[in-house]
């Protein structure tokens, strides 16, 4: 609410609706990502993927994951590195979900946001959700955090992650290569047709964090993304709402 406030008193693109294009379906997917699946069907399911895996390390004579202890290192500098890894993890999931076709298929749902808005930050599958948190989950346990210190730095995450889809701008300075924001995440959902050849399966992955696309070269900013297209190519014919959106990835795709 604090993030659309601001988007209303102060707007990037003026000309965009205060309920812009497709408000109420991405306020939907905030509800359903954020609090029906996310808190109650994710919450469940963790816990027997949880046990499986560690059932799986004992199995193999691995009786500990832990590999790093850093449970007597000061809670900031925990939360920090935390941050911090789970973003280097979430950039290097988030290529892999533009590189493999499969993968594509369901995080195009993310990308058929035609005008950006801070509530199109929660518009993805849910199979995002299984996928992120599955991947995450082993390394982060090997340095010895557990899923109660998610929290925080979850949240954290998820107003930066507001703020980088809204129709603000915020000038960072020197920053912008450190933070992410929303005039370099606007082009993240640039057109595919505006992705440069070098980088055609896609460009500025990072999360809360610019430095990863500086330092492995997927950065791209060539001018002001204001008023930029968004989408792909198929963007017309996609399916515009909730269900039709769950149901498209899970479709067989036809050999060209």
């Amino acid at each position: 609410m604090v993030v659309w406030f601001f988007e209303i008193i102060i707007p990037w693109r003026k000309n965009q609706k205060m309920i812009r294009k497709d408000f109420w379906l991405d306020a939907f997917y905030m509800f359903f990502n954020f609090f029906l699946f996310s808190l109650i069907v994710y919450n469940a399911l963790s816990d027997v993927f949880v046990e499986l895996t560690n059932d799986l390390m004992n199995q193999m004579g691995i009786e500990n994951l832990v590999a790093l202890e850093i449970g007597s290192w000061p809670v900031w500098t925990q939360l920090i590195a935390m941050f911090i890894l789970r973003d280097f993890i979430q950039y290097n999931i988030h290529r892999m979900l533009h590189r493999i076709p499969l993968l594509w298929r369901f995080h195009k749902v993310h990308h058929s946001v035609q005008e950006m808005g801070f509530a199109a930050h929660l518009r993805f599958h849910w199979m995002e959700t299984i996928i992120y948190k599955s991947l995450e989950y082993i390394p982060l346990a090997m340095i010895g955090f557990g899923i109660d210190d998610f929290i925080l730095v979850h949240l954290t995450a998820l107003t930066i992650g507001h703020i980088n889809h809204s129709n603000l701008n915020i000038p960072l300075g020197p920053l912008k290569y450190v933070i992410n924001n929303p005039q370099m995440h606007i082009w993240h959902h640039a057109h595919t047709k505006l992705w440069p050849a070098e980088l055609r399966y896609g460009i500025n992955y990072g999360l809360s964090l610019s430095i990863w696309d500086y330092l492995f070269k997927t950065a791209h900013i060539p001018h002001d993304g204001k008023n930029i297209e968004l989408g792909f190519d198929e963007i017309d014919e996609y399916a515009q709402g909730f269900v039709g959106q769950m149901l498209t990835p899970l479709k067989p795709t036809r050999r060209k």
